[in-house]
């Protein structure tokens, strides 16, 4: 039996988007999909009664997620659980076995702001994680994958290319970061050091799609280096029509112990459209 897409489930508007998301990609793939609702029960040994509350809450909230799927995907082999703990525990014991887990931007779980659920889930699950907003998919189009030279990111092109040749979708392959013109601009002497430095970020831009063309010949690849724009923003701003954004989970310049690189929280907080997360294997980076 393949791995189930594991879906986080709750009773908000982001939530109800991901269930959709993910049926449908259920649906178009022929796997199976595990619904998740997490009780936090961390603060209710005190309170008599109150836990039995929550798990009856709990299982009426998962029979009405399980409706609504078999509505969406009647095909689907659907199954749910409720899950015990944080959502980001409860969660992540479960992607070790999922394909991919799917959760909504804004999942009013208690404990912390929106974002930081979505952002602790992404930051914890071993699986892509694909978090959806309540965007209008009218008119969505083309998949954006953002790269900087590290394994992760070549790992989500990788990814992402497989997505847009499934889809018929083009590619769009970019890679941003600063140049060195503002410090030119404060006094650095001219020279061609600035074009040099651009260049060999093309070069990295080239040798991160090296070989799609013979994987995907119909695939159609779009090369953007942007050199005015921090990664998150460029990303941020060419996503607004995606289709589907995807990222690795960290890059070449995030913090080793990170499990979450910068570029892909700053994305999260400002989600431009349905995002991906990948994490498709371990990197080991170099101490």
């Amino acid at each position: 039996m393949k791995n189930p897409i594991v879906v986080g489930v709750n009773d908000s508007g982001s939530s109800e988007a991901a269930l959709a998301w993910a049926m449908h990609r259920a649906a178009a793939l022929k796997m199976p999909v595990l619904l998740v609702h997490a009780v936090d029960d961390r603060w209710t040994y005190d309170t008599p009664g109150y836990y039995e509350m929550l798990r009856k809450a709990g299982a009426e909230l998962v029979a009405t997620a399980k409706a609504r799927a078999l509505a969406e995907a009647p095909s689907v082999d659907v199954r749910t659980m409720l899950g015990s703990g944080s959502p980001g525990y409860a969660l992540r014991k479960r992607s070790k076995d999922a394909a991919m887990m799917v959760i909504g931007s804004g999942h009013a779980w208690p404990g912390g702001t929106l974002t930081d659920r979505a952002l602790q889930i992404a930051a914890v699950a071993t699986c892509p994680v694909a978090v959806i907003g309540e965007h209008d998919p009218a008119a969505r189009h083309g998949i954006l994958v953002g790269v900087d030279g590290s394994e992760e990111s070549t790992q989500a092109v990788a990814f992402a290319a497989a997505e847009a040749d499934r889809d018929g979708q083009g590619l769009t392959v970019l890679h941003a970061f600063r140049g060195p013109n503002r410090w030119v601009q404060k006094g650095m002497p001219e020279s061609n050091f600035a074009e040099l430095i651009v260049e060999e970020e093309r070069i990295v831009l080239a040798e991160t799609i090296a070989g799609l063309a013979d994987i995907y010949p119909d695939l159609v690849v779009h090369q953007v280096l942007e050199t005015d724009k921090e990664p998150a923003d460029a990303l941020v701003a060419s996503a607004q029509d995606a289709r589907l954004l995807v990222l690795g989970s960290r890059g070449r310049g995030s913090f080793k112990r990170l499990m979450l690189g910068s570029t892909a929280h700053t994305v999260l907080t400002h989600l431009p459209c349905p995002t991906i997360i990948t994490r498709v294997r371990t990197v080991k980076h170099a101490r």
